[in-house]
Protein backbone atom coordinates (compact mmCIF):
# COMPACT_ATOMS: atom_id res chain seq x y z
CA UNK A 1 0.00 0.00 0.00
CA UNK A 2 3.00 2.75 1.23
CA UNK A 3 4.94 1.99 -2.17
CA UNK A 4 1.93 2.03 -4.28
CA UNK A 5 0.77 5.26 -2.79
CA UNK A 6 4.38 6.98 -2.78
CA UNK A 7 4.46 6.31 -6.77
CA UNK A 8 1.13 7.42 -7.61
CA UNK A 9 2.25 10.58 -5.66
CA UNK A 10 5.50 10.73 -7.62
CA UNK A 11 3.52 10.38 -10.63
CA UNK A 12 0.86 12.91 -9.67
CA UNK A 13 4.03 15.52 -9.26
CA UNK A 14 5.34 15.14 -12.08
CA UNK A 15 2.04 16.04 -14.22
CA UNK A 16 1.99 18.87 -11.88
CA UNK A 17 5.49 20.12 -12.73
CA UNK A 18 4.12 19.26 -16.58
CA UNK A 19 0.98 21.75 -15.99
CA UNK A 20 -1.00 18.56 -16.79
CA UNK A 21 -4.49 19.02 -14.31
CA UNK A 22 -6.40 16.96 -15.62
CA UNK A 23 -4.09 13.55 -15.13
CA UNK A 24 -2.90 15.05 -11.67
CA UNK A 25 -6.16 14.72 -10.57
CA UNK A 26 -7.30 11.45 -12.27
CA UNK A 27 -4.07 9.86 -10.31
CA UNK A 28 -4.29 11.45 -7.28
CA UNK A 29 -8.27 10.13 -7.47
CA UNK A 30 -7.38 6.73 -8.42
CA UNK A 31 -4.44 6.39 -5.69
CA UNK A 32 -6.27 8.28 -2.53
CA UNK A 33 -10.07 7.14 -2.94
CA UNK A 34 -8.53 3.38 -2.34
CA UNK A 35 -6.57 3.92 0.46
CA UNK A 36 -9.82 5.77 2.09
CA UNK A 37 -12.10 3.00 1.99
CA UNK A 38 -9.45 -0.04 2.51
CA UNK A 39 -9.21 2.20 5.72
CA UNK A 40 -12.79 2.88 6.53
CA UNK A 41 -13.64 -0.90 6.02
CA UNK A 42 -10.26 -2.50 8.56
CA UNK A 43 -11.42 0.35 11.17
CA UNK A 44 -14.88 -1.23 11.08
CA UNK A 45 -13.22 -4.70 10.96
CA UNK A 46 -10.92 -3.70 13.70
CA UNK A 47 -13.86 -2.19 15.89
CA UNK A 48 -15.60 -5.24 16.42
CA UNK A 49 -12.49 -6.79 17.38
CA UNK A 50 -9.57 -4.87 19.21
CA UNK A 51 -9.69 -3.47 22.53
CA UNK A 52 -6.81 -0.68 22.03
CA UNK A 53 -8.78 1.51 19.30
CA UNK A 54 -6.42 4.77 19.97
CA UNK A 55 -2.99 2.54 18.51
CA UNK A 56 -4.87 1.02 15.85
CA UNK A 57 -6.68 4.03 14.70
CA UNK A 58 -3.46 5.75 14.38
CA UNK A 59 -1.62 3.06 12.51
CA UNK A 60 -4.66 3.15 10.05
CA UNK A 61 -4.39 6.85 9.46
CA UNK A 62 -0.52 6.18 9.28
CA UNK A 63 -1.72 3.46 6.61
CA UNK A 64 -0.03 0.61 8.08
CA UNK A 65 -3.47 -0.72 9.18
CA UNK A 66 -3.26 -4.01 6.75
CA UNK A 67 -0.34 -4.99 8.56
CA UNK A 68 -1.99 -5.06 12.03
Amino acid sequence: FVSETAAALCLSAGYRAAGDRMWQGLTLLFALLPCALVQLSLVFIHRDVSRDRPLVLLLHLLQLGPLV
